[in-house]
């Protein structure tokens, strides 16, 4: 059915920045929410931030406002994350989802499709 690939993560130093992106295929993108989590070794996953099918709501975990914008792209069929300001305590592998419908939520269990991730590290 849906298939999500996420790429542009890499080793940054702090202060640095990344653009992750996300690519979905197999069902009509534009009708679905998306969201970006991540998870840090020993770490529950964790909700980083999400945006609503036609992008005009967004969410974002408090750690991450002001420095991380999410945005996409539905004639690409494709999310984005823009992270500036990039700090250590962003380590972690980076996941896109798609939500099962139009509204953006904060909740993994809502989420219907995964990617497989992509790891992020930043140092210090």
């Amino acid at each position: 059915q849906v298939q999500l690939v996420e790429s542009g993560g890499g080793l940054v130093q702090a202060g640095g920045s990344l653009r992750l992106s996300c690519a979905a295929s197999g069902r009509t993108f534009s009708s679905y929410a998306m969201g970006w989590f991540r998870q840090a070794p020993g770490k529950e996953r964790e909700f980083v931030s999400a945006i609503s099918s036609n992008g005009i709501t967004t969410y974002y975990v408090d750690s991450v406002k002001g420095r991380f914008t999410i945005s996409r792209d539905n004639a690409k069929n494709t999310m984005y994350l823009q992270m500036n300001s990039l700090k250590p305590e962003d380590t972690a592998v980076y996941y896109c989802a798609q939500r099962g419908g139009a509204s953006a939520g904060t909740r993994s269990r809502n989420y219907d499709y995964w990617g497989q991730g992509t790891q992020v590290t930043v140092s210090s």
